[in-house]
This record gives C-alpha cells, structure tokens and sequence, in this order.
C-alpha cells in the first residue's frame, strides 16, 4: 500500500568549500600547479600576484557597497560585455561528452619495443609473405618478449581471420630469425629457451660458458630451486668450478623486453611538498610553495562591480552580467580560501608528525621510530582520521638524511618482553641486518629467524615474520641460497 506523509530530518551535509578543501588536502606540491592553472583558465576573477593588506580591506567595503547596492538600481555594463542578446558564459559547456574530442598535444616517448623489432625485422633477407608472419608473430610477443602462445594456434589464427596460409614448421623458422633480433633472448617461449639464446649469443666463449649451457639444458628443474649440491654431483664437478657458471646464468636477462622499453618510461621526479631542516637540535619546517603562485582576485572584476554600484540604469541584461561576475569572485574567494586552508592543515599536521617522531628527525636512525598510526595524529590534532589520510597521502618531506613518503613514519606496534611498545620498522630493520649477515650457503629460514628476534626480546610469530620479509621484498631461504 502506498501513502505519502511529511518527515522532518536532520542530516549533515558538506558544503561546496568542504569538499573543495577535502580534494585539495590530498593533492600533492607536483599536482598543486596544475591545479591552480586549470582553476584559472575556467575563473577569469582569479590571478597570479600578492595582495597588499589596505587592497584586502577596501576590496571587502567595495563587497558590501555592491550588495547593499545591487537592490533597487538601476545599471548599465555595456561598457563591460558584448552587444549580444545571449551572454557568452551562458554559450560554454561545462561538461563534455564521451564523443569529444582532445586536443592535447601527447608527450613522445620514442619507439614502443614492439616497433623496435619491426623496424629491425625488416633488415632481415625475408620475402613479403614471411615479413608479414614475422611481424604477425612480433605482435604477439608479451611485454617481456615471450611468445606465449602455441605455433599451432597461430597458424591456425592466421588461416580463419586472416585467411593466410602457413605450417608450423614455416612459423618455427621465421621464429629463429626472431630469436635473432636485439635484445638477445627476445623471442622465446619459456625461460629456459630465453636463457639458452642469451647464452648462445656470449660473444667471448669459454669453459664456464659451456658449463652454463649444460645446467641450463640438462638440468634447469634443479637450477630453478637452487640445488646447487645436486647439480656439482651430477656433472661430478666442485662447488668452485660450478659457481662462475652459475654467476653468468644469474647476470642474464630474464625478461629481455624490459630493456628496450626502460629507455620509452617516463621518469617520475619526486618534488617534496615539506622541506625540513636541522639546527641545533631544533627543527625548521617549511611547506614547498616554489611551484604554487600567489593568487588574488582580478582588479579588473572588482572595477566592473564598483562600476555598477555607481551606474543608475538596469536591465536584464546587465543582472545577468552582474551575477556572473559575483559568481566568479564568490569562487575565486572559495579557492584562495581552500588553498590557504590547505597549507595550514598541511603544516600542522606535519609539524605534529615531526615532534611525534623527534628522535628519528633528529639522529635519522630507522630504530629510532615509534608505532604511530593516523588514529594517534588525528586524536592529537582534534580531526578526523581521514584528514590526516588525505594529508598523508602522497606527500613526501625532504630531511637531511634523505626524502621520505609520509606514509613511512606510520608503523604498528609490537611488544617486546619487557611489555615496551616497538615500531615494526625497527623489527623490520633488525630483520634486514639479519638476513644480510645469513650465511648464503645456509639461509635462515623464517622459523629461525622468528627465534632469532625472540631472543633479542621481540613477541613475534613466523607468519609475521614472513609477512615482514615480503613487504621488504626479501625472497624465501631456499631463493636466497648462493655459492
């Protein structure tokens, strides 16, 4: 059954200067200019440059005048705008269609690696049906340079799509023609055949080269565990006389179409948004600005409404003018605002990050940091754990031991038996030093070193322990082993 009936809520909403304020926290210094450019290409009221103190008050009596003003009178801006019957903001899409069309200029990043190979592949002595299998057969190499798929199912791809005939064994000696190609490797279908081609390509050949090849060939399955004890019985050969090979295997490429695309990757220059600097055992913070201008509202749009408080003449057309300029200044106020407020949460919080990590910030050792969670800033500041996530967020701060993300100096906690809470950053680091000091022949298993940080006084399991070790980016014992 349907029936209407009037209820009456409370609900807390954000205003538009929140959410602008809320969006502008987690931009970063880098994004920030940006941000700014683009807020002043769309708000012709907003531009670069300071504003003195005596322009801050006579601007905010003009905005009274213009309210107290704006009732009742009659004004004229033609001056101002345009003879048109339709004003021209009201001619401009604010939104764009899935259709339209971008005109940004894209950024070259030279060749991609695939036409790497298409240009090298066309030096090669092919007639025109075995240039095109050669380069059907390069579009289908993976990023790393692999051929994934079976001969098979591309001859048979070729005949339904394309309708070109070809066999296996065409397609197997076009294949080697590729296997030939810059870098060495590229063109494999599996590891194994990968590393037997770099191998093959060793321009300097010796003992240690044809050993490698044998391990590769013959005995990959126990190379991949690193059973090295096996390998030296089977050749019937010393652990000496088996590592120079083993040392040529590990210097291979593993994924050869990796190399050829480091030189296209756009490099990521990391700009601090703080910069922090030690004298004396005191702190000076300061917020990287370098790259963010001065903004303040036009002189041209405070004329135009003090213009019009003045003039006696009103029409539609010149209301509508009018509001359209209020709206700007109304938002280039509000952007001001967000960004000033923005540099202040930003500095009080990491100034409250700083004297919570003071003794890290003031000798830069790692075992110097204390658990701290965003939970523990937030309660100090009086804010909402996720404005201290948006402040976090991204943001990097320059020390004199080195830049660091701010999301590092935030670690959980550990006990040790003396019931003392520990960083699991200090944990993590002693787990470093450790697993540096192993013996490579003997790695320590996760087990031993468990009952190594218990010893030291540390409550820890060995699930916490390998989770550490995965987050250091630390392989298993068994992957560490060396000769």
């Amino acid at each position: 059954m349907l029936k209407q009936s009037l209820q009456l809520k409370l609900q807390q909403r954000l205003s538009p200067q929140q959410i602008q304020l809320m969006k502008m926290l987690q931009i970063p210094t880098m994004e920030l200019e940006q941000r700014i450019k683009d807020e002043m290409e769309v708000n012709p009221a907003l531009e670069e440059g300071g504003e003195s103190k005596e322009e801050d008050e006579s601007s905010e009596e003009n905005d009274f005048e213009d309210e107290a003003n704006t009732e009742g009178e009659d004004f004229d801006l033609t001056d101002y705008f345009s003879d048109d019957e339709v004003p021209d903001y009201k001619l401009h899409v604010n939104n764009a269609s899935p259709d339209q069309e971008d005109r940004d200029i894209p950024i070259g990043s030279g060749k991609s690696f695939h036409e790497q190979l298409y240009s090298q592949i066309q030096l090669r002595e092919l007639d025109e049906h075995e240039q095109f299998l050669a380069e059907y057969l390069i579009g289908n190499l993976d990023d790393n340079g692999y051929l994934r798929r079976e001969l098979q199912a591309v001859v048979n791809d070729l005949a339904f799509s394309l309708n070109v005939q070809s066999s296996v064994q065409e397609l197997e000696n076009i294949l080697q023609e590729i296997q030939e190609l810059d870098p060495a490797g590229v063109g494999a279908r599996d590891l194994r055949e990968c590393l037997i081609i770099q191998i093959k390509r060793i321009e300097k050949k010796g003992a240690h080269t044809a050993l490698a090849h044998e391990i590769i060939e013959k005995h990959f399955e126990e190379f991949t565990k690193k059973h090295y004890e096996k390998i030296a019985k089977k050749i019937a050969i010393s652990d000496q006389e088996l590592k120079p090979a083993i040392d040529l295997i590990l210097h291979l490429n593993p994924k050869p179409g990796d190399s050829m695309q480091d030189s296209s990757r756009t490099i990521q220059h990391i700009i601090p948004d703080f910069m922090l600097f030690v004298e004396n055992d005191e702190f000076k913070l300061q917020l990287n600005g370098r790259n963010a201008p001065e903004l303040r509202i036009s002189k041209e749009y405070k004329g135009m409404l003090e213009h019009y408080s003045k003039l006696k003449s009103k029409d539609q057309k010149s209301k509508e003018a009018v509001q359209f300029v209020k709206q700007k200044i109304d938002s280039a106020k509000w952007f001001i605002d967000a960004i000033q407020q923005r540099n202040n949460t930003l500095m009080t919080c990491m100034e409250t990050i700083v004297n919570f990590q003071k003794e890290f910030f003031l000798s830069g050792d790692e075992t110097k940091l204390k658990p701290m969670i965003l939970k523990d800033i937030a309660d100090l500041l009086n804010m909402d754990i996720s404005t201290i996530s948006r402040v976090a967020n991204s943001k990097y701060i320059q020390t004199p031991y080195g830049t660091y993300l701010l999301k590092y100096f935030f670690a959980e906690s550990l006990s040790t038996d003396e019931g003392e809470e520990v960083s699991s950053r200090e944990v993590k680091q002693i787990l470093r030093d450790a697993i540096a000091a192993e013996n490579k022949r003997k790695p320590l298993t996760d087990e031993k070193l468990g009952k190594l940080l218990n010893e030291k006084g540390y409550n820890i399991a060995r699930r916490t322990v390998a989770k550490y070790r995965e987050q250091l980016g630390i392989p298993v014992a068994r992957l560490r082993k060396e000769l």
